[in-house]
């Protein structure tokens, strides 16, 4: 698809359409990457409720690494699909080489992370001899060997800048099948594989992001837009730069989720609550976040297509469109919540069987998804709200509103539960959504009014 038909459809397509059309492929690549997070989980609880936790403990830093590699290929993505519209192909090859540079110091990076802290970071948030170690072992290999998946989201972002929506769900799609399927086999041992347990887990989900690899050289090889070559290639400080000015915002905002399971972890850890309730409450939060994504993936990828979608409209000064685009997100967002709020409220207990939970956390994890998942709504207005704000030249605002949700108020919040009334502490995050919602609603009619409603209705 030429330069010329993407501004047609994006200024002439019926916007509820448009908005499907540009959001399905990044839902799916979102649901797939949900996963990719759950079948380790939900293997790894068949061994014990502490191999669970260690990699719930775990997950912060697996977040992390996914949050930098997104934020760093936002920057690839924008800079390489500028310098195609710019009609600069060698310009544009410089960028995609420069990018697969920048991920193979970013898996330095995280080589020297599990070579020093692996076997020692889950050892912040809990002392259990045997979480430490299931935890050390699975973070130690994932984060070794991630060469796999900074290689992947490279492929991937070097496609989607050219167009290609199938070539990124391949990729992950295939390495989440080869993940599926050697799970059990590395965990449990099958035919000539020896059990291997939690270290099992964590090998088969390099050997799916491996495979994802490949794939994505196969795919990028063969694109016919960017041709790649190393002969000459020297890394370009300048284009770098761009890159991360780009892309640092998006690490910034991307990193707030870890920040805030981090947190939640520690609180849910201090002594007051381990004496009350032990790992229970860290074994129910980590189940929570690997169900939750299957709600909330589907919201943020379609915040990935509805935000270029509200930046074209906006610089063609097309009022209409841009409300009506952000009134059907706000639709299409809350029906997605709300059929994961409901599905949270009637089954909860289903859902905690997925990770094979022991009986005090059926007990305390049944009321705890019900009361969290009163947060979907609210939270479902918020990101689509924040990609408004960024689409509209408000990025500080949409950034404002991550840190509110994810950090300024969920944790003074949840502290102040476990002080008071540690077994109502799953009311907050329902309270920090509520409060962060307000705050959401308030500042899109300050851009409203100051960027929305200046455009004449006719346009």
């Amino acid at each position: 698809m030429n330069l010329v038909e993407t501004e047609n459809k994006m200024g002439t397509m019926p916007i509820r359409r448009l908005i499907i059309h540009m959001s399905w492929p990044m839902m799916l690549s979102m649901l797939v990457q949900a996963l990719y997070n759950m079948v380790d989980s939900y293997f790894v609880s068949m061994i014990d409720n502490s191999a669970f936790v260690a990699l719930g403990l775990a997950y912060p830093a697996q977040t992390m690494m996914v949050a930098i590699c997104v934020g760093t290929g936002v920057g690839i993505n924008a800079m390489l699909s500028r310098r195609l519209g710019e009609k600069r192909p060698e310009d544009a090859c410089a960028v995609a080489l420069n990018g697969y540079f920048l991920y193979l110091l970013t898996w330095v990076v995280f080589l020297l992370f599990g070579l020093t802290l692996g076997n020692r970071f889950v050892g912040f948030f809990n002392s259990d001899p045997l979480v430490m170690e299931y935890g050390g072992q699975y973070l130690t290999i994932v984060t070794v060997f991630s060469l796999g998946v900074c290689m992947q989201f490279a492929g991937e972002r070097v496609l989607q800048a050219t167009g290609n929506a199938v070539g990124p769900m391949l990729i992950q799609g295939i390495g989440a099948v080869v993940n599926l399927i050697m799970d059990p086999v590395l965990i449990f041992g099958l035919g000539p594989f020896p059990a291997m347990g939690v270290s099992g887990a964590a090998i088969a989900t390099v050997l799916g992001q491996f495979v994802g690899m490949a794939v994505g050289f196969v795919l990028v090889a063969r694109n016919g837009v960017v041709r790649l070559t190393l002969r000459g290639f020297r890394p370009h400080a300048a284009t770098i730069r761009d890159i991360y000015r780009i892309g640092g915002p998006a690490i910034v905002m991307q990193s707030l989720s870890t920040v805030m399971t981090l947190g939640l972890n520690k609180i849910l850890s201090l002594p007051k609550i381990l004496a009350l309730y032990g790992d229970v409450p860290v074994f129910i939060l980590s189940a929570y976040f690997k169900l939750q994504s299957f709600v909330f993936m589907p919201v943020y990828g379609m915040n990935n297509g509805l935000t270029p979608i509200l930046s074209y409209n906006y610089g063609a000064r097309r009022r209409e469109r841009i409300t009506r685009g952000i009134h059907f997100a706000l639709a299409a967002a809350l029906c997605i919540m709300g059929v994961g709020m409901v599905i949270f409220l009637l089954f909860p207990g289903s859902l905690m069987e997925i990770f094979s939970a022991p009986v005090p956390a059926m007990a305390m994890g049944i009321p705890a998804l019900q009361t969290i998942s009163l947060s979907f709504l609210f939270a479902g207005v918020s990101i689509i709200l924040g990609a408004a704000f960024q689409a509209l030249g408000a990025p500080m605002f949409s950034l404002a509103l991550s840190v509110l949700r994810q950090v300024v108020i969920v944790l003074p919040v949840c502290l102040i539960f476990v002080l008071i009334a540690p077994d109502q502490v799953w009311w907050c995050l329902p309270v920090a959504e509520i409060l962060s919602c307000a705050v959401a609603l308030f500042l899109y009619r300050r851009v409203y009014a100051a960027k929305i409603l200046p455009m004449k209705a006719a346009s």
